[in-house]
Protein backbone atom coordinates (compact mmCIF):
# COMPACT_ATOMS: atom_id res chain seq x y z
CA UNK A 1 0.00 0.00 0.00
CA UNK A 2 1.36 3.46 -0.91
CA UNK A 3 0.68 5.98 1.86
CA UNK A 4 1.55 9.70 1.78
CA UNK A 5 1.23 12.15 4.66
CA UNK A 6 0.82 15.93 4.64
CA UNK A 7 4.07 17.91 4.55
CA UNK A 8 5.85 18.36 7.87
CA UNK A 9 5.16 21.78 9.34
CA UNK A 10 7.94 24.39 9.44
CA UNK A 11 8.18 24.03 13.23
CA UNK A 12 8.61 20.25 13.10
CA UNK A 13 11.08 20.63 10.23
CA UNK A 14 13.26 23.02 12.23
CA UNK A 15 13.19 20.69 15.25
CA UNK A 16 14.18 17.78 13.04
CA UNK A 17 16.98 19.81 11.43
CA UNK A 18 18.33 20.73 14.86
CA UNK A 19 18.26 17.09 15.89
CA UNK A 20 20.12 16.07 12.75
CA UNK A 21 22.73 18.73 13.41
CA UNK A 22 23.39 17.26 16.83
CA UNK A 23 23.64 13.78 15.39
CA UNK A 24 26.11 14.98 12.79
CA UNK A 25 28.55 15.92 15.55
CA UNK A 26 28.36 12.45 17.13
CA UNK A 27 31.17 10.05 16.33
CA UNK A 28 30.35 6.89 14.42
CA UNK A 29 31.40 4.84 17.42
CA UNK A 30 28.72 6.48 19.61
CA UNK A 31 25.79 5.64 17.34
CA UNK A 32 23.21 3.23 18.82
CA UNK A 33 21.70 1.70 15.65
CA UNK A 34 21.30 -2.05 15.95
CA UNK A 35 22.20 -4.64 13.34
CA UNK A 36 19.11 -6.02 11.50
CA UNK A 37 18.11 -9.42 12.84
CA UNK A 38 15.14 -11.77 12.94
CA UNK A 39 13.82 -10.01 16.06
CA UNK A 40 14.69 -6.51 14.79
CA UNK A 41 14.41 -6.58 10.98
CA UNK A 42 14.80 -2.79 10.64
CA UNK A 43 17.84 -2.53 12.91
CA UNK A 44 16.04 -0.04 15.15
CA UNK A 45 18.04 1.44 18.06
CA UNK A 46 16.96 0.76 21.62
CA UNK A 47 17.31 4.41 22.76
CA UNK A 48 15.89 7.22 20.62
CA UNK A 49 13.90 10.47 20.73
CA UNK A 50 10.52 10.97 19.07
CA UNK A 51 10.22 14.34 17.34
CA UNK A 52 6.70 15.72 17.32
CA UNK A 53 3.53 13.93 18.48
CA UNK A 54 3.84 10.27 19.38
CA UNK A 55 0.10 9.72 18.97
CA UNK A 56 -0.87 9.07 15.33
CA UNK A 57 -4.54 9.29 16.28
CA UNK A 58 -4.17 13.02 16.88
CA UNK A 59 -4.36 13.48 13.13
CA UNK A 60 -7.80 14.22 11.76
CA UNK A 61 -9.26 10.82 10.87
CA UNK A 62 -9.93 11.37 7.17
CA UNK A 63 -8.40 9.96 4.02
CA UNK A 64 -8.36 10.05 0.22
CA UNK A 65 -8.59 6.58 -1.34
CA UNK A 66 -7.53 6.50 -4.99
CA UNK A 67 -8.96 10.02 -5.29
CA UNK A 68 -12.17 9.40 -3.30
CA UNK A 69 -12.45 11.62 -0.20
CA UNK A 70 -13.62 10.13 3.11
CA UNK A 71 -14.69 13.04 5.30
CA UNK A 72 -14.99 13.46 9.04
CA UNK A 73 -18.76 13.62 8.59
CA UNK A 74 -18.72 10.21 6.89
CA UNK A 75 -16.93 8.78 9.91
CA UNK A 76 -19.20 10.50 12.48
CA UNK A 77 -22.34 9.21 10.79
CA UNK A 78 -21.01 5.65 10.57
CA UNK A 79 -19.94 5.71 14.23
CA UNK A 80 -23.50 6.76 15.10
CA UNK A 81 -24.79 3.56 13.47
CA UNK A 82 -22.57 1.52 15.80
CA UNK A 83 -23.37 3.38 19.03
CA UNK A 84 -27.10 3.86 18.38
CA UNK A 85 -28.14 1.67 21.35
CA UNK A 86 -25.54 3.04 23.79
CA UNK A 87 -26.07 6.09 25.96
CA UNK A 88 -22.70 6.44 27.67
CA UNK A 89 -19.67 6.02 25.39
CA UNK A 90 -16.36 7.46 26.56
CA UNK A 91 -14.38 9.90 24.44
CA UNK A 92 -11.56 7.37 24.29
CA UNK A 93 -13.93 4.72 22.92
CA UNK A 94 -15.33 7.17 20.37
CA UNK A 95 -11.80 7.91 19.17
CA UNK A 96 -11.06 4.20 18.84
CA UNK A 97 -14.31 3.65 16.95
CA UNK A 98 -13.48 6.51 14.60
CA UNK A 99 -10.14 4.96 13.68
CA UNK A 100 -11.71 1.52 13.15
CA UNK A 101 -14.57 3.00 11.12
CA UNK A 102 -12.04 4.84 8.97
CA UNK A 103 -10.34 1.54 8.17
CA UNK A 104 -13.72 0.02 7.33
CA UNK A 105 -14.64 2.95 5.08
CA UNK A 106 -11.33 2.57 3.26
CA UNK A 107 -12.04 -1.13 2.63
CA UNK A 108 -15.59 -0.29 1.59
CA UNK A 109 -14.33 2.31 -0.87
CA UNK A 110 -11.82 -0.14 -2.34
CA UNK A 111 -14.61 -2.67 -2.90
CA UNK A 112 -16.83 -0.12 -4.65
CA UNK A 113 -13.95 1.11 -6.81
CA UNK A 114 -12.92 -2.43 -7.74
CA UNK A 115 -16.47 -3.22 -8.86
CA UNK A 116 -16.61 -0.05 -10.95
CA UNK A 117 -13.25 -0.86 -12.56
CA UNK A 118 -14.68 -4.20 -13.72
CA UNK A 119 -17.87 -2.55 -15.09
CA UNK A 120 -19.96 -3.93 -12.22
CA UNK A 121 -21.00 -0.63 -10.69
CA UNK A 122 -23.87 -1.03 -8.20
CA UNK A 123 -26.95 0.77 -9.50
CA UNK A 124 -28.75 3.09 -7.11
CA UNK A 125 -31.99 1.17 -7.77
CA UNK A 126 -30.38 -1.92 -6.22
CA UNK A 127 -29.24 0.11 -3.21
CA UNK A 128 -32.70 1.63 -2.74
CA UNK A 129 -34.36 -1.77 -2.99
CA UNK A 130 -32.21 -3.13 -0.15
CA UNK A 131 -32.74 0.08 1.86
CA UNK A 132 -36.51 -0.29 1.52
CA UNK A 133 -36.30 -3.93 2.61
CA UNK A 134 -34.52 -2.86 5.79
CA UNK A 135 -37.16 -0.19 6.37
CA UNK A 136 -39.92 -2.76 5.89
CA UNK A 137 -38.33 -5.10 8.44
CA UNK A 138 -37.85 -2.41 11.07
CA UNK A 139 -40.35 0.35 10.36
CA UNK A 140 -43.34 -1.34 8.74
CA UNK A 141 -42.95 -0.48 5.06
CA UNK A 142 -42.14 3.13 5.92
CA UNK A 143 -38.73 4.27 4.54
CA UNK A 144 -39.42 7.84 5.71
CA UNK A 145 -39.62 6.62 9.31
CA UNK A 146 -36.18 5.03 8.94
CA UNK A 147 -34.85 8.26 7.41
CA UNK A 148 -36.06 10.19 10.45
CA UNK A 149 -34.60 7.64 12.87
CA UNK A 150 -31.15 7.69 11.24
CA UNK A 151 -31.08 11.49 11.37
CA UNK A 152 -32.21 11.45 15.01
CA UNK A 153 -29.21 9.34 16.10
CA UNK A 154 -26.69 11.52 14.26
CA UNK A 155 -26.35 9.33 11.17
CA UNK A 156 -28.05 9.71 7.79
CA UNK A 157 -29.80 7.68 5.07
CA UNK A 158 -26.80 8.28 2.79
CA UNK A 159 -24.43 6.68 5.32
CA UNK A 160 -26.46 3.48 5.45
CA UNK A 161 -26.93 3.48 1.67
CA UNK A 162 -23.16 3.78 1.19
CA UNK A 163 -22.66 0.75 3.43
CA UNK A 164 -25.26 -1.17 1.43
CA UNK A 165 -23.49 -0.19 -1.80
CA UNK A 166 -20.20 -1.54 -0.44
CA UNK A 167 -21.80 -4.85 0.56
CA UNK A 168 -23.49 -5.27 -2.83
CA UNK A 169 -20.27 -4.39 -4.66
CA UNK A 170 -18.36 -6.98 -2.65
CA UNK A 171 -20.97 -9.64 -3.40
CA UNK A 172 -20.60 -8.94 -7.14
CA UNK A 173 -16.81 -9.05 -6.97
CA UNK A 174 -16.87 -12.37 -5.16
CA UNK A 175 -19.36 -13.84 -7.64
CA UNK A 176 -17.07 -12.90 -10.52
CA UNK A 177 -13.54 -13.29 -9.16
CA UNK A 178 -13.82 -15.86 -6.39
CA UNK A 179 -16.92 -18.06 -6.53
CA UNK A 180 -16.39 -19.52 -10.05
CA UNK A 181 -12.98 -20.81 -8.99
CA UNK A 182 -14.14 -22.55 -5.80
CA UNK A 183 -14.86 -26.23 -6.31
CA UNK A 184 -16.33 -28.76 -3.90
CA UNK A 185 -16.44 -32.38 -4.99
CA UNK A 186 -19.37 -34.75 -4.52
CA UNK A 187 -17.09 -36.98 -2.46
CA UNK A 188 -16.48 -34.15 0.03
CA UNK A 189 -20.21 -33.50 0.38
CA UNK A 190 -21.03 -37.17 0.84
CA UNK A 191 -18.32 -37.44 3.48
CA UNK A 192 -19.90 -34.56 5.44
CA UNK A 193 -23.36 -36.14 5.16
CA UNK A 194 -22.00 -39.44 6.44
CA UNK A 195 -20.39 -37.72 9.41
CA UNK A 196 -23.65 -35.90 10.16
CA UNK A 197 -25.57 -39.15 10.19
CA UNK A 198 -22.95 -40.67 12.46
CA UNK A 199 -23.33 -37.71 14.84
CA UNK A 200 -27.14 -37.80 14.94
CA UNK A 201 -28.34 -36.59 18.32
CA UNK A 202 -25.22 -34.59 19.11
CA UNK A 203 -25.51 -30.84 19.51
CA UNK A 204 -24.99 -28.11 16.93
CA UNK A 205 -24.71 -24.43 17.66
CA UNK A 206 -25.90 -21.19 16.13
CA UNK A 207 -23.35 -18.48 16.89
CA UNK A 208 -22.77 -14.80 16.39
CA UNK A 209 -19.14 -13.96 15.62
CA UNK A 210 -17.00 -10.85 15.39
CA UNK A 211 -13.64 -11.82 13.86
CA UNK A 212 -10.50 -9.79 13.21
CA UNK A 213 -7.34 -10.91 11.43
CA UNK A 214 -4.08 -10.63 13.40
CA UNK A 215 -0.43 -11.11 12.55
CA UNK A 216 2.59 -11.44 14.80
CA UNK A 217 3.29 -7.74 14.22
CA UNK A 218 -0.16 -6.35 15.08
CA UNK A 219 -1.35 -9.03 17.49
CA UNK A 220 -1.35 -6.82 20.59
CA UNK A 221 -3.12 -3.94 18.84
CA UNK A 222 -5.84 -6.24 17.48
CA UNK A 223 -6.27 -7.89 20.88
CA UNK A 224 -6.68 -4.51 22.57
CA UNK A 225 -9.21 -3.49 19.93
CA UNK A 226 -11.23 -6.68 20.46
CA UNK A 227 -11.14 -6.24 24.25
CA UNK A 228 -12.59 -2.76 23.87
CA UNK A 229 -15.33 -4.06 21.56
CA UNK A 230 -16.12 -6.71 24.18
CA UNK A 231 -16.45 -4.02 26.83
CA UNK A 232 -18.88 -2.06 24.66
CA UNK A 233 -20.98 -5.16 23.99
CA UNK A 234 -21.13 -5.93 27.70
CA UNK A 235 -22.23 -2.33 28.29
CA UNK A 236 -25.21 -2.83 25.97
CA UNK A 237 -23.77 -2.30 22.50
CA UNK A 238 -25.53 -3.97 19.58
CA UNK A 239 -23.75 -7.20 18.61
CA UNK A 240 -25.25 -7.05 15.11
CA UNK A 241 -24.09 -3.45 14.60
CA UNK A 242 -20.54 -4.17 15.77
CA UNK A 243 -20.37 -7.31 13.63
CA UNK A 244 -21.53 -5.46 10.53
CA UNK A 245 -19.03 -2.66 11.05
CA UNK A 246 -15.94 -4.44 12.38
CA UNK A 247 -16.01 -8.18 11.72
CA UNK A 248 -13.73 -9.36 8.91
CA UNK A 249 -15.61 -12.63 8.41
CA UNK A 250 -18.11 -12.95 5.56
CA UNK A 251 -20.85 -13.33 8.18
CA UNK A 252 -20.49 -9.60 8.90
CA UNK A 253 -23.14 -8.94 6.22
CA UNK A 254 -25.73 -10.80 8.33
CA UNK A 255 -24.61 -9.33 11.64
CA UNK A 256 -22.20 -12.16 12.44
CA UNK A 257 -24.83 -14.95 12.34
CA UNK A 258 -23.15 -18.25 11.43
CA UNK A 259 -26.33 -20.29 11.25
CA UNK A 260 -26.33 -23.73 12.88
CA UNK A 261 -23.02 -25.60 12.74
CA UNK A 262 -21.19 -28.40 14.51
CA UNK A 263 -18.35 -27.54 16.83
CA UNK A 264 -16.05 -29.91 14.96
CA UNK A 265 -16.03 -27.43 12.08
CA UNK A 266 -14.69 -24.61 14.30
CA UNK A 267 -11.16 -23.83 15.48
CA UNK A 268 -10.57 -25.75 18.72
CA UNK A 269 -10.40 -22.71 21.08
CA UNK A 270 -13.66 -21.37 19.65
CA UNK A 271 -15.35 -24.79 19.91
CA UNK A 272 -14.19 -25.26 23.51
CA UNK A 273 -15.67 -21.88 24.48
CA UNK A 274 -19.00 -22.46 22.71
CA UNK A 275 -19.40 -25.87 24.35
CA UNK A 276 -19.44 -24.23 27.80
CA UNK A 277 -21.83 -21.40 26.87
CA UNK A 278 -25.54 -20.93 27.44
CA UNK A 279 -27.82 -19.19 24.90
CA UNK A 280 -27.48 -15.44 25.27
CA UNK A 281 -23.95 -15.64 26.67
CA UNK A 282 -21.04 -13.64 25.23
CA UNK A 283 -17.38 -14.77 25.38
CA UNK A 284 -14.15 -13.32 24.05
CA UNK A 285 -11.85 -12.30 22.67
CA UNK A 286 -10.68 -15.83 21.86
CA UNK A 287 -7.42 -16.32 19.97
CA UNK A 288 -7.80 -18.67 17.02
CA UNK A 289 -5.53 -19.37 14.03
CA UNK A 290 -5.32 -16.15 12.03
CA UNK A 291 -6.73 -13.73 14.58
CA UNK A 292 -9.25 -13.20 17.37
CA UNK A 293 -12.99 -13.76 17.66
CA UNK A 294 -15.82 -12.76 19.99
CA UNK A 295 -18.58 -15.36 20.22
CA UNK A 296 -22.27 -14.95 21.09
CA UNK A 297 -24.35 -18.13 21.49
CA UNK A 298 -27.70 -17.54 19.82
CA UNK A 299 -29.11 -21.05 20.09
CA UNK A 300 -28.26 -24.75 20.04
CA UNK A 301 -30.03 -27.94 19.02
CA UNK A 302 -29.37 -31.63 18.38
CA UNK A 303 -28.12 -32.81 14.98
CA UNK A 304 -30.82 -34.45 12.83
CA UNK A 305 -33.18 -34.53 15.81
CA UNK A 306 -36.47 -32.71 16.22
CA UNK A 307 -36.18 -29.81 18.65
CA UNK A 308 -39.03 -29.83 21.20
CA UNK A 309 -38.83 -26.03 21.28
CA UNK A 310 -40.18 -26.02 17.73
CA UNK A 311 -43.50 -27.35 19.04
CA UNK A 312 -46.41 -25.02 18.23
CA UNK A 313 -48.44 -24.34 21.36
CA UNK A 314 -51.97 -23.18 22.06
CA UNK A 315 -51.72 -21.18 25.30
CA UNK A 316 -53.98 -19.08 27.45
CA UNK A 317 -52.48 -16.45 29.75
CA UNK A 318 -54.28 -15.41 32.92
CA UNK A 319 -52.84 -12.26 34.48
CA UNK A 320 -53.71 -10.17 37.52
CA UNK A 321 -52.43 -6.69 38.36
CA UNK A 322 -51.99 -4.81 41.63
CA UNK A 323 -52.41 -1.16 42.71
CA UNK A 324 -49.16 0.81 43.06
CA UNK A 325 -49.61 1.09 46.85
CA UNK A 326 -50.37 -2.62 47.38
CA UNK A 327 -48.84 -4.13 50.52
CA UNK A 328 -46.98 -7.43 50.54
CA UNK A 329 -49.78 -9.05 52.53
CA UNK A 330 -52.44 -7.84 50.08
CA UNK A 331 -50.40 -9.07 47.11
CA UNK A 332 -49.89 -12.50 48.69
CA UNK A 333 -53.61 -12.80 49.41
CA UNK A 334 -54.44 -12.02 45.77
CA UNK A 335 -51.88 -14.56 44.56
CA UNK A 336 -53.35 -17.19 46.91
CA UNK A 337 -56.78 -16.43 45.45
CA UNK A 338 -55.34 -17.01 41.97
CA UNK A 339 -53.89 -20.34 43.13
CA UNK A 340 -57.28 -21.46 44.49
CA UNK A 341 -58.93 -20.55 41.20
CA UNK A 342 -56.36 -22.56 39.21
CA UNK A 343 -57.11 -25.68 41.27
CA UNK A 344 -60.75 -25.41 40.22
CA UNK A 345 -59.99 -25.44 36.49
CA UNK A 346 -61.15 -28.53 34.58
CA UNK A 347 -60.62 -27.33 30.99
CA UNK A 348 -59.27 -24.42 28.98
CA UNK A 349 -62.81 -23.10 28.59
CA UNK A 350 -62.93 -22.59 32.37
CA UNK A 351 -59.95 -20.20 32.18
CA UNK A 352 -62.17 -17.46 30.79
CA UNK A 353 -64.03 -17.41 34.14
CA UNK A 354 -60.96 -15.68 35.63
CA UNK A 355 -62.31 -12.42 34.22
CA UNK A 356 -65.41 -12.47 36.43
CA UNK A 357 -63.98 -14.35 39.42
CA UNK A 358 -60.64 -12.52 39.76
CA UNK A 359 -61.00 -9.46 37.54
CA UNK A 360 -58.11 -10.97 35.57
CA UNK A 361 -57.12 -10.51 31.95
CA UNK A 362 -57.24 -13.64 29.74
CA UNK A 363 -55.37 -13.72 26.44
CA UNK A 364 -55.18 -16.65 23.98
CA UNK A 365 -52.49 -17.51 21.42
CA UNK A 366 -52.70 -20.74 19.42
CA UNK A 367 -49.62 -20.23 17.19
CA UNK A 368 -46.69 -19.67 19.53
CA UNK A 369 -43.52 -21.76 19.39
CA UNK A 370 -42.06 -22.92 22.69
CA UNK A 371 -38.72 -21.32 21.77
CA UNK A 372 -40.45 -17.91 21.73
CA UNK A 373 -41.05 -18.12 25.48
CA UNK A 374 -38.45 -16.98 28.04
CA UNK A 375 -35.90 -19.76 28.52
CA UNK A 376 -36.85 -20.45 32.16
CA UNK A 377 -40.47 -21.03 31.07
CA UNK A 378 -39.73 -23.27 28.09
CA UNK A 379 -39.07 -26.50 29.98
CA UNK A 380 -41.95 -25.86 32.37
CA UNK A 381 -44.46 -25.44 29.54
CA UNK A 382 -43.06 -28.37 27.51
CA UNK A 383 -43.58 -30.67 30.51
CA UNK A 384 -47.26 -29.69 30.88
CA UNK A 385 -50.18 -31.85 29.82
CA UNK A 386 -53.13 -30.22 28.04
CA UNK A 387 -55.28 -28.47 30.65
CA UNK A 388 -52.43 -27.90 33.11
CA UNK A 389 -50.98 -24.53 34.09
CA UNK A 390 -47.58 -23.18 35.01
CA UNK A 391 -46.96 -21.95 38.55
CA UNK A 392 -47.78 -18.23 38.95
CA UNK A 393 -44.85 -16.00 37.99
CA UNK A 394 -44.14 -12.27 37.92
CA UNK A 395 -44.14 -9.58 40.59
CA UNK A 396 -46.56 -7.11 42.22
CA UNK A 397 -44.96 -4.35 40.14
CA UNK A 398 -45.30 -6.11 36.76
CA UNK A 399 -48.31 -8.28 37.51
CA UNK A 400 -48.59 -12.01 38.20
CA UNK A 401 -49.63 -14.46 35.49
CA UNK A 402 -49.93 -18.12 34.59
CA UNK A 403 -49.91 -19.96 31.27
CA UNK A 404 -52.37 -22.78 30.55
CA UNK A 405 -51.61 -25.36 27.86
CA UNK A 406 -54.63 -25.90 25.61
CA UNK A 407 -52.97 -27.74 22.72
CA UNK A 408 -49.62 -28.73 21.24
CA UNK A 409 -48.34 -29.75 17.81
CA UNK A 410 -44.94 -31.43 18.12
CA UNK A 411 -42.37 -30.99 15.33
CA UNK A 412 -41.58 -33.81 12.97
CA UNK A 413 -38.20 -35.51 13.15
CA UNK A 414 -35.55 -33.42 11.47
CA UNK A 415 -34.06 -34.98 8.35
CA UNK A 416 -30.47 -34.78 7.18
CA UNK A 417 -29.43 -31.58 5.40
CA UNK A 418 -29.62 -31.77 1.64
CA UNK A 419 -26.68 -32.44 -0.62
CA UNK A 420 -26.96 -28.90 -1.95
CA UNK A 421 -27.07 -27.22 1.46
CA UNK A 422 -23.88 -29.00 2.55
CA UNK A 423 -22.17 -28.07 -0.70
CA UNK A 424 -23.19 -24.43 -0.21
CA UNK A 425 -21.70 -24.43 3.30
CA UNK A 426 -18.37 -25.85 2.14
CA UNK A 427 -18.21 -23.39 -0.74
CA UNK A 428 -18.93 -20.47 1.62
CA UNK A 429 -16.01 -21.45 3.87
CA UNK A 430 -13.59 -21.49 0.93
CA UNK A 431 -14.96 -18.27 -0.51
CA UNK A 432 -14.41 -16.61 2.87
CA UNK A 433 -10.71 -17.54 2.93
CA UNK A 434 -10.10 -16.36 -0.63
CA UNK A 435 -12.09 -13.17 -0.06
CA UNK A 436 -9.75 -12.18 2.78
CA UNK A 437 -6.74 -12.58 0.49
CA UNK A 438 -8.49 -10.63 -2.29
CA UNK A 439 -9.22 -7.67 0.01
CA UNK A 440 -5.63 -7.71 1.22
CA UNK A 441 -4.47 -7.43 -2.41
CA UNK A 442 -6.81 -4.45 -2.98
CA UNK A 443 -5.27 -2.69 0.02
CA UNK A 444 -1.74 -3.37 -1.17
CA UNK A 445 -2.45 -1.90 -4.62
CA UNK A 446 -4.27 1.19 -3.32
CA UNK A 447 -2.99 4.77 -3.17
CA UNK A 448 -4.21 6.19 0.14
CA UNK A 449 -3.50 9.66 1.47
CA UNK A 450 -4.22 10.27 5.14
CA UNK A 451 -5.05 13.84 6.16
Amino acid sequence: MIVTLKAISKTCASVLAAGLAVLATTSAGAQTSAVPSANNPFGLPQDFTIYGSDNPNERSATAVVNGYVITGTDIDQRVALVTQSQTDVSEQEIQRLRMQVLRNLIDETLKIQAAEALDMKVEQDAVLQTYRQLAAQNFGQNPEAMDDYLLSIGSSPDALKRQIEGELAWERLLRRNITPFVNVSAEEVNDVLARLEASRGTEEYRLGEIYMNATAENREAVLQNMQQIMEQLQAGGSFVAYARQFSQATTSVVGGDTGFLRLETLPQPMADAARQMQPGQLVGPIEIPGGFTIVYLIDRRQVLTADPRDAVLNLKQISITFPEDVTEAEANAKIDELGTFLQSLRSCADADNARSVLGATVVSNDQIQARQLPEQLQNIVLNLQVGQTTPPFGSPQDGVRVLMLCGRDDPEDAGAPTFQSVMNTLEEERINKRAQRYLRDLRNDAYIEYN
